[in-house]
């Protein structure tokens, strides 16, 4: 047994304090800074139907990468030494992978596939000979199955890549909703059937603090794409209107999530009995909308910046309105999964957002400046809402059974 210690050190003890986060994962968390403002700037430049449906593609792979490693740094202790060559052979990988983001739909899409695939599988494998050389099997067991899912999906991302045109947007979804679908059917595979819920057990604190921190460096997203575009563009009083717009905007999607979800978030899961439900609903499924929601300010800060007074088009009141719309359908959901009750605040801060989308273009006048502006005095009214008028009582919220109920 003894000659098994060191391997076993690689796994984390579920001691109070041994869920903290490690340095190692904030240094990882670098390389998607870069993939968010690639993804960012993908959908500024192929504003189009199809280009937002790529850049949807490719932000659902970078998030699925991130969070699989989140569950196995969860799982393992990323202060040892093979786990830490782990994550940083995942940085080079991940650091292809972001730098064929702006053409993975023209002539780098096979590094794109190739660097995701490895580093979904390489990971995976890791894993598995380390539950192995401990002799746990069943873990590794778990593993196995989500490795042989990864092997289901990536003949789709290397074939989308070779072929090209149309068909790979469409070779590339089909692998995602592969990869999507797996967790749903606890990674099923003949013969060895699913996982076990249990099995999917995680330190909930570790989860929520690494999702936390993975949405501030979405936000840091919308604060780069600010200082960058203002300080290339003409000091005017627009210009300045349009800074302090995006900056407004940004420190309320602030408030929106870390106000009254995340820490809620922390405490909820950290004390569940099923954590693996709750992370797979809420922390893995559901933050790819506030994820997306973030990227999507980041679009609409830019076009606003670099055109503030110019006649309001129809791309630009889409990003603008659906950002967050689409920011405060993922914290509506993300608080519900967490046992909050269905926010009305948020509700009518959606249907608001609707209306304004519907009425916009008969408005006479409006500019990509003042619908910014009346977007973020809707989400504003929501946080207000929140904070002042309609309290949160914690014994209004529903309780542990409860909530179980709302995890899938």
């Amino acid at each position: 047994m003894t000659r098994y210690l060191p391997v076993v050190r690689l796994f984390r003890t579920r001691e109070a304090g041994a869920d903290r986060v490690a340095f190692i994962e904030l240094f990882f968390d670098l390389v998607f800074v870069f993939a968010v403002t690639q993804l960012s700037h993908h959908v500024i430049e192929h504003l189009t139907p199809v280009g937002v449906l790529e850049g949807v593609i490719m932000l659902i792979a970078v998030w699925w990468v991130w969070m699989y490693t989140t569950w196995v740094t969860n799982w393992m202790n990323p202060e040892k030494g093979p786990v830490r060559w782990m994550l940083i052979a995942m940085m080079l990988a991940g650091l292809v992978l972001s730098t064929a983001i702006p053409y993975a739909f023209d002539d780098r899409a096979l590094p794109f596939a190739i660097a995701y695939v490895v580093m979904q599988l390489g990971r995976t494998v890791f894993v598995i000979v380390s539950y192995r050389l401990v002799g746990r099997h069943d873990d590794a067991l778990n593993l196995t199955r989500i490795a042989i899912w990864f092997v289901y999906s990536a003949p789709f991302w290397i074939a989308g890549a070779v072929i090209g045109g149309d068909l790979q947007l469409v070779l590339w979804a089909i692998a995602l909703a592969i990869e999507l679908f797996a967790p749903l059917v606890r990674y099923w595979v003949p013969v060895l059937g699913n996982s076990a819920i249990e099995s999917w057990a995680v330190a909930g604190g570790h989860m929520a603090e690494r999702s936390g921190l993975f949405m501030i460096v979405a936000l840091g997203e919308s604060i780069i794409v600010t200082g960058t575009v203002f300080s290339r563009s003409e000091f005017t009083p627009s210009t300045v209107l349009a800074f302090l717009a995006a900056f407004v905007g940004t420190i309320l999607f602030w408030l929106l999530y870390f106000s009254h979800g995340a820490e809620h978030g922390h405490r909820f899961i950290s004390a569940s009995e099923q954590s693996g439900r709750i992370a797979r609903l809420t922390y893995t499924y559901l933050h790819m909308l506030l994820v997306g929601g973030v990227v999507l300010v980041a679009v609409g800060d830019e076009l606003v910046l670099a055109h503030p007074d110019d006649p309001l088009d129809a791309p630009t009141l889409a990003v603008v309105v659906a950002a967050p719309a689409l920011y405060l359908l993922g914290n509506l959901l993300f608080k519900r999964s967490i046992g909050r009750p269905w926010l009305r605040s948020h509700l009518l801060g959606m249907a608001a957002l609707s209306a304004l989308w519907l009425a916009a273009p008969v408005i006479p006048g409006l500019t990509p400046l003042g619908i910014t502006w009346i977007v973020n005095g809707i989400v504003a009214l929501v946080v207000v809402i929140d904070e002042f008028v309609w309290p949160h009582d914690e014994s209004e919220v529903a309780d542990q059974e409860a909530a179980d109920s709302v995890v899938i």
